[in-house]
């Protein structure tokens, strides 16, 4: 799926239904905008307008429908209902995200189990596209929307999670603990795409269990936060999306992440928008915090067992027939090209 596409008559009707049984003083519903947007391999994603009338006055609601299609990526690791719990304790915070509505793990209303949220204003601009990339540029220029990027981030690490209601998300263990939990996570989804052996990744396995880095700060973290998951609205940060690898975990994971050159292309900027020495010196003097590079140099290796992960499973899923999103058929490329960079960086 490479463009947006419209809902069934008998989407639209049963969405309609639904929301009558959440808005139970509203009548007369209609859809206006709706709409299946091609960003994220996990679930649908469908934004639309809902109008109707309460109490002889038109009211209009924007909102963001995400259902399980069943087959898609990461489907065994990014649960809705997680979701849907996440933003309703982030709701509680200074951090800005989409408000969370209503979840729904019956089938037998929209066929699958799903959650609705605040549909918020603002873009996301694609950073891989020309356009993303002269959008993000420009704003470079301008100045404000590189510090918010920053700012957002420190905000995300330094609310209070316990305070907040996130300890549900599994607290882990002190010292390794963090770092051993991923590596386990992401062998166990390797494992299961039945891919043929890799000897470049098992040497990066093996380096990153015997090279584990003591966690001694825990907080939430996103563990995709770049250019591309956030909403954007008058060059400032409108709202943090993507909530489907979120951990409590050291904050240099996220760090790692935007230093990556993963998430760059043809430019310095990085997640093709701030500063490296800007960034650094606005997220410690957020935060308080000191950025570990040697940490960070371990975390970006364990990012490429990650995005291994991640392709493996997603070729497979296209492999053996059981999604037909191009997309995934395009990543078995990727692997080579993942343990390639990671062999250069560990010196192999």
């Amino acid at each position: 799926m490479t463009q947006a596409q419209t809902a069934s008559p008998e989407l639209r009707q049963a969405i309609i239904d639904y929301l009558a049984t959440r808005l139970t003083n509203g009548s007369n519903f209609e859809l206006h905008n709706i709409q299946r947007i091609a960003v994220g391999w996990s679930h649908e994603t469908w934004l639309f307008d809902v109008r109707y009338s309460e109490d002889d006055k038109s009211q209009e609601l924007g909102l963001c429908l995400r259902r399980d299609p069943g087959n898609a990526l990461l489907r065994h690791l990014s649960d809705l209902e997680e979701q849907f719990r996440v933003l309703e304790c982030l709701d509680r915070t200074e951090l800005a995200t989409p408000k969370a509505y209503w979840f729904e793990r019956d089938e037998n209303i929209l066929g699958a189990p799903f959650l609705v949220m605040e549909k918020v204003t603002g873009s996301c601009p694609n950073p891989w596209g020309r356009e993303g990339r002269a959008f993000y540029q420009a704003a470079a220029e301008r100045g404000t929307l590189p510090n918010s990027f920053t700012t957002t981030l420190a905000t995300l690490h330094t609310l209070d999670w316990r305070a907040a209601g996130l300890d549900f998300l599994d607290v882990p263990a002190p010292g390794t603990g963090f770092a051993q939990r991923e590596i386990d996570k992401w062998r166990n989804l390797i494992e299961s795409a039945d891919y043929a052996p890799q000897p470049i990744l098992t040497d990066l396995i093996c380096w990153l269990e015997t090279n584990i880095p003591p966690t001694d700060r825990l907080t939430l973290v996103h563990g995709a936060y770049r250019t591309g998951n956030l909403l954007i609205e008058d060059d400032r940060v409108n709202a943090v999306l993507d909530w489907e690898l979120q951990v409590i975990g050291d904050p240099m994971y996220d760090v790692a992440y935007v230093l990556s050159d993963l998430n760059r292309e043809g430019t310095s900027l990085l997640s093709n928008l701030v500063e490296r020495d800007e960034f650094i010196r606005d997220y410690e003097a957020a935060t308080g915090f000191t950025i570990d590079f040697e940490t960070c140099r371990y975390y970006n290796a364990l990012y490429a067992m990650r995005s291994v992960a991640f392709w493996m499973s997603a070729a497979g899923l296209y492999a053996n027939g059981r999604s037909d999103d191009i997309r995934l058929a395009r990543t078995a490329w990727s692997v080579p090209v993942v343990l390639e960079r990671a062999a250069t960086e560990l010196g192999f």
